[in-house]
């Protein structure tokens, strides 16, 4: 019969060597709460300090019930924020607020924008060489917004600041599963560029194994793969968006990012990161994880012709949310930096 540490360690499998302490700032909420159960069960995790603004429902308190080698501490309210990041090796921002029917990722800008900004200003002060995993939509000027905190700060290394992206690949693998009658655990398919709409790439021609379909399937998938977000919203009667699946993308990203930190080799997974690889200052690709964060940006490969149209389409919209982002922070002298409210407690995406 498999042990308990052998059935989590299948779901999770890690580097024996790694033991990482890890903060979840947002726990409370829709994505929060589920990510950081995942987390609690992966053995690379020495600590998980769980913060939110809201003290119910009571997520750290719960999780350290569970008999998993990870020791869990509770932080709450805008007082404990930097506590939560103390000594924090990987940082995970899921707060914010949720996106309902007809709400587009730009319609949280103002709102998240200032929770992000918060929340990177006290990361920046507390915990300058974590890695800095971003959920909080809209994830294609969050990012921005949270580089330009640290620059601000000096201590910027841009190795070590991620967009989770991962739920577009996860959902591309699940997709492209059943549309071929295929184990979704078995495929491979990069999703490159931003995290909303059409700048979100699927890179059909270059799934493992092959994809065998005609253009208008593909052109078909692709849209589902973009729009999959909206899906979720509706088959929830517009109340909110993804927060299981987005949980498992980011304790998924997680946990190869550890698996990188601790030295194991040939750790892959796409990301939002800044990038030289188009015109848009950050852009999703693949990259080789290491201790240092990203080891390799592999790059766009070789794309089809109508990937390369939809590349073309992409890069202005990512180059408008970015600026955005950037321009947020240049302009926080005009702003009131919002302290976390309540509005941390749930964001989906």
């Amino acid at each position: 019969m498999l042990s308990r540490f052998q059935l989590v360690g299948r779901m999770f499998s890690t580097c024996s060597t790694s033991r990482v302490s890890v903060a979840v700032l947002g726990a409370a909420g829709g994505i929060g709460q589920p990510c950081s159960m995942l987390l609690k069960m992966n053995p690379a995790v020495s600590k998980l300090a769980l913060y939110d603004i809201m003290a119910y429902p009571n997520v750290a308190v719960d999780l350290s019930h569970i008999d998993t080698r990870a020791r869990v501490t509770r932080h709450v309210g805008a007082e404990e924020l930097e506590a939560a990041l103390e000594g924090a090796d990987l940082v995970l921002i899921p707060a914010g607020v949720p996106r309902k029917a007809g709400m587009t990722r730009d319609d949280l800008f103002l709102t998240n924008a200032s929770i992000v900004a918060t929340l990177a200003t006290a990361a920046a002060r507390v915990c300058p060489e974590a890695m800095v995993a971003v959920i909080s939509n809209p994830v294609n000027s969050t990012v921005p917004i949270v580089a330009e905190v640290f620059k601000k700060a000096g201590v910027y290394n841009p190795r070590k600041l991620f967009g989770v992206t991962t739920l577009d690949v996860v959902r591309s693998n699940e997709f492209i599963g059943a549309l071929q009658g295929l184990d979704p655990g078995l495929v491979t398919c990069p999703v490159v560029g931003g995290h909303a709409g059409a700048t979100i790439l699927p890179l059909l021609s270059q799934c493992s194994p092959a994809l065998s379909c005609d253009e208008d399937t593909l052109k078909a998938l692709t849209k589902r793969i973009q729009d999959a977000g909206t899906e979720v919203v509706k088959a929830n009667a517009g109340t909110g968006s993804a927060t299981l699946s987005m949980a498992y993308a980011a304790a998924r990203f997680a946990n190869s990012l550890m698996k990188g930190m601790a030295g194991q080799e040939g750790v892959v997974e796409c990301a939002f990161v800044d990038s030289n690889v188009t015109a848009a200052a950050y852009f999703a690709t693949p990259l080789l994880l290491g201790p240092g964060g990203i080891e390799e940006n592999l790059g766009l490969g070789e794309l089809s012709r109508l990937e390369q149209e939809l590349l073309d389409a992409a890069v202005p919209e990512l180059q408008a949310s970015i600026a955005r982002g950037e321009r947020f922070v240049a302009e926080l002298s005009r702003h009131t930096l919002r302290r976390p409210s309540d509005a941390m407690d749930f964001n989906e995406i």
